[in-house]
């Protein structure tokens, strides 16, 4: 499906089993298995879909990987671009390794040492540019413009939805009576995949987004009516920062149309999910990989049937990492000061 074919959230069953084909060779099907404590507490049966333990730790590869494997063999000899809070960068220059293609990553000062690091390994390019992911934008932009590079977007393209929509067949394939499933919630591109590809089989499925109170730029702009920009600011969920574009083709229409609710979930909240993944299901899990697991374990949530929450990374520093699973009470806000 290209960008000029389609308008809105018009994704069909075909794009997701397409992509499926495309990408089967690239990604690992990640497995989904029941939390005991999560069922035990809710009164219902919880399942959690492990993608943390993707190839590159994230979910992300799905939509880099659907985007890249679809390029004209012209674009692929010029080189992708993306703007990344680390995870779409790992992804992306992961799949652009595969493919023997060039990749450069633009990111904001506000990513975590660890993540630019694991993407230079990879042998991408990183240039950090301003605060926040629009700033880094621009030289994304101008990548493309001068150079003839091909954007590769974190998020609003219909390749990359296609991608992250995988998960949500294989949601349905593992858990066929599944009631309720919860989706991290940033830029959009992977709620809207799995919600698109969920609900074209099972629309009575309902889908929950999860996304931090400090800076969650799509809950503001579903709250507004139109894409807005919010401040991008410090998060143990660092991976769900980042606006959502003002020019937002794709995903703010169909989280709107598709996304039954969203829950903004606490730096503490985020920190018991940290802490209940580790504990109680044995899985290093990031910020923004555990906000599922924490709105069931801190009771934000209370789910009425068969649920399925999504582990979407493990990319945390593990120094960070350890400070929270030892119950400290971390304010990244206050860490990233100290460092400055």
């Amino acid at each position: 499906m290209s960008a000029e074919a389609t308008s809105g959230p018009d994704f069909e069953l075909a794009d997701f089993t397409s992509a499926r084909a495309t990408i089967g060779g690239t990604i690992r099907r990640t497995p989904t298995v029941v939390s005991e404590s999560l069922s035990k507490l809710c009164g219902v049966p919880v399942y959690l879909k492990l993608e943390h333990l993707q190839e590159t730790g994230s979910f992300k590869l799905r939509g880099a990987a659907n985007a890249v494997l679809s390029l004209s063999e012209a674009a692929k000899a010029k080189g992708v671009v993306g703007v990344s809070t680390g995870n779409h960068g790992r992804g992306l220059a992961h799949a652009a390794r595969q493919a023997g293609v060039r990749c450069i990553i633009c990111m904001s000062r506000l990513v975590p040492q660890n993540k630019v690091e694991a993407i230079e390994a990879l042998g991408a390019e990183v240039r950090i540019v301003g605060s926040s992911q629009d700033e880094a934008q621009i030289e994304v932009d101008r990548l493309v413009a001068e150079d003839g590079m091909t954007l590769v977007p974190p998020f609003d393209h219909p390749d990359i939805i296609a991608g992250q929509g995988t998960l949500g067949l294989e949601i349905l394939e593992d858990v066929p009576d599944v009631h309720t499933v919860l989706v991290q919630l940033s830029g959009g591109g992977l709620i809207s995949g799995v919600a698109s590809a969920i609900k074209a089989r099972r629309p009575e499925v309902q889908i929950i987004g999860m996304s931090m109170e400090r800076g969650a730029a799509m809950a503001a702009s579903l709250d507004t009516g139109l894409p807005i920009q919010v401040p991008e600011l410090p998060t143990l969920a660092d991976s769900l920062g980042g606006g959502i574009g003002l020019a937002n083709r794709y995903t703010f229409k169909t989280v709107r149309d598709l996304v039954d609710k969203v829950v903004l979930l606490s730096e503490a909240e985020i920190a018991a999910g940290i802490r209940h993944g580790y504990w109680q299901e044995r899985q290093i899990v990031e910020g923004a990989g555990a906000v599922c697991m924490a709105a069931l374990a801190t009771g934000k949530v209370k789910p009425e049937g068969p649920t399925v929450a999504l582990l979407s990374g493990c990319n945390i520093d593990m120094r960070l990492h350890h400070r929270v699973i030892s119950g400290e009470d971390v304010d990244v806000a206050s860490d990233q000061q100290a460092e400055g």
